[in-house]
C-alpha cells in the first residue's frame, strides 16, 4: 500500500510541475517583463536630433541618444507579479522644446502595454507624443507643451 501511495504521489507532483512549467508565462514567479521604446517619429529633422535621457524613479540613470529619424532608444523593465513602484521618467529635447513625461509606470502600464508582458511604445512627433502596445494603433497621449 506504501509503495501505491508512494506512486500516487510522485505522479501528481510530476503533473503539477508539467503544469506549472506550461503555465509558467501566466504564473511568472520572477515578474513580467515590458520593452519600452521612444522612436523619433519626425518627418523632416535629419539635421537636429531628438535628445532623450532616461533615468528610473529610484535615481538609476539609464542613460540617453540622440535619435534621428526613425531612429529609437529602448529598455526592458521586469515587473514584479503582485505590485511593482517601477517607474522609469524620460526628458526629451527637440529644437527649443522640452519635455519631462513618465515612459513607464508600472501601476499603468502593466494593462495598457499587455498583461502578460508587451511593448510600451512611443512616437514622438512635431504636434506630440503617440502611444501604442502593437506598433500598429497610435494614439496620441499629449502634446509637446
Amino acid at each position: 500500500m506504501k509503495a501505491q501511495n508512494a506512486v500516487a504521489l510522485f505522479l501528481i507532483s510530476c503533473a503539477v510541475y508539467i503544469t506549472l512549467l506550461t503555465w509558467k508565462q501566466h504564473l511568472s514567479f520572477a515578474g513580467r517583463v515590458y520593452d519600452v521604446r521612444i522612436i523619433n517619429g519626425f518627418t523632416s529633422n535629419s539635421s537636429l536630433a531628438l535628445v532623450v535621457w532616461c533615468s528610473a524613479a529610484d535615481g538609476r540613470d539609464i542613460g540617453g541618444r540622440a535619435l534621428q529619424e526613425r531612429d529609437d532608444y529602448s529598455w526592458s523593465v521586469r515587473v514584479a507579479p503582485l505590485w511593482s513602484s517601477a517607474r522609469f521618467v524620460c526628458t526629451l529635447k527637440w529644437d527649443a522644446r522640452r519635455r519631462k513625461f513618465e515612459a513607464f509606470r508600472a501601476s499603468r502600464d502593466v494593462f495598457r502595454c499587455g498583461r502578460r508582458g508587451g511593448q510600451c511604445l512611443w512616437l514622438v512627433k512635431e504636434d506630440g507624443f503617440y502611444f501604442s502596445n502593437d506598433g500598429v494603433g497610435w494614439i496620441k497621449d499629449f502634446a509637446w507643451v
